[in-house]
């Protein structure tokens, strides 16, 4: 009789990784690994067997590459797969070809470092394949530090709470969107959809470092508006999308009419870095009622009471609604914690998005 624990199928031609990613996923009570397979011939050959919930998968593999094996899966029998990835230029940029493939989500391999490297990578490893488990995909035993559970940390860590409206009067608007798995996608269509003098904006997606800056440089060259990766004191403009590199914090600031983006080290917010709550708390806190809050698919609450903060600061928050989400969790936090003004379709948020900041 099977269990209720999410069974992970782990592909990659690393001995060495299949068994680190082996012990880093069996670390969480909630997952258990079904099989490992050195190749997508022996993977293959297992899911014959048994269909595992999520599959994590390496990108480069003799005899069959991730991106082929990805396709031949997305058009036989979609199941999640998660991108299990070095981080490189190379790399990054052939993992970001599997997101648009179909992947839900890239994760970094891990590897020993620094207890605290080493229990990040951890946490983040395990929450994205829960958060996998719930996405619907459309048609050498090592002496590792024991790994527990960090403390949820709050935006609290990184930045005060507003305690009033926000400072000086401006016209100008801007708009700070969270997103994690599946926002990828959902964020590709959402900005393609701008015109080329939408708002300034500022965006959250949860994503390792190194590939923000791939996923920056496609979405520049296929939207009408500018989209880079955040460089601190960046300034947020008409016609241009700032994207909080991977493992940095990004907060908004102001200095008098002008915004701008602070790049920053921290801790992990809300488990993760960069964090929603911290971009969308400095936006309330910055920006006031010349803000608009977005929030969209991903699992987790990263962002809930960040929007909420927005509201209560006269800003105008959106959530995408369940239909359109791959996993339907951080809009609904935000739903039910009472931060959210208007729930939309994906397809709806852009329109909505330019006539508010009209």
């Amino acid at each position: 009789m099977r269990n209720n624990k999410i069974r992970v199928l782990v592909v990659d031609d690393s001995a060495a990784v299949r068994q680190i990613m082996t012990e880093v996923l069996q670390s969480d009570p909630d997952l258990e690994v079904m099989a490992t397979a050195g190749d997508p011939y022996v993977a293959t050959e297992r899911i014959k067997e048994e269909v595992p919930d999520v599959i994590t998968l390496d990108v480069e593999m003799p005899r069959m590459d991730g991106i082929t094996f990805l396709r031949r899966i997305m058009s036989q029998h979609p199941i999640p797969v998660v991108i299990c990835s070095t981080l490189t230029e190379k790399n990054s940029e052939t993992a970001m070809a599997a997101l648009e493939s179909g992947a839900v989500d890239i994760i970094t391999k891990p590897k020993v470092g620094t207890k605290q490297f080493f229990q990040e990578s951890c946490v983040r490893i395990c929450d994205v394949i829960k958060s996998a488990a719930q996405a619907r995909p459309r048609s050498r035993r090592l002496d590792l530090p024991p790994i527990t559970a960090a403390p949820k940390l709050t935006a609290d860590v990184m930045i005060a709470k507003p305690t009033s409206q926000a400072m000086i009067q401006t016209t100008e608007k801007i708009v700070a969107i969270g997103a994690s798995t599946g926002g990828t996608e959902a964020l590709r269509e959402l900005l393609q959809a701008l015109p080329p003098n939408a708002p300034g904006i500022v965006i959250v997606q949860h994503m390792p470092e190194k590939f923000t800056a791939n996923f920056a440089e496609r979405l520049n060259q296929i939207c009408q508006i500018t989209v880079k990766e955040a460089a601190d004191g960046d300034s947020v403009i008409r016609g241009q999308a700032l994207i909080a590199p991977g493992n940095r914090h990004t907060l908004l600031k102001r200095s008098g009419a002008r915004y701008f983006v602070e790049v920053r080290d921290g801790p992990l917010v809300c488990r993760h870095r960069p964090s929603v709550d911290v971009l969308f708390r400095s936006t309330a806190r910055y920006a006031g009622k010349n803000a608009v809050g977005v929030i969209m698919t991903g699992m987790g609450d990263d962002g809930a009471r960040g929007m909420l903060e927005m509201k209560e600061a006269g800003a105008i928050t959106l959530a995408q609604d369940e239909a359109s989400c791959i996993v339907f969790g951080m809009p609904a936090e935000a739903i039910k914690l009472g931060g959210v003004d208007r729930v939309c379709p994906l397809q709806k948020i852009a329109p909505e998005m330019v006539r508010l900041c009209g």
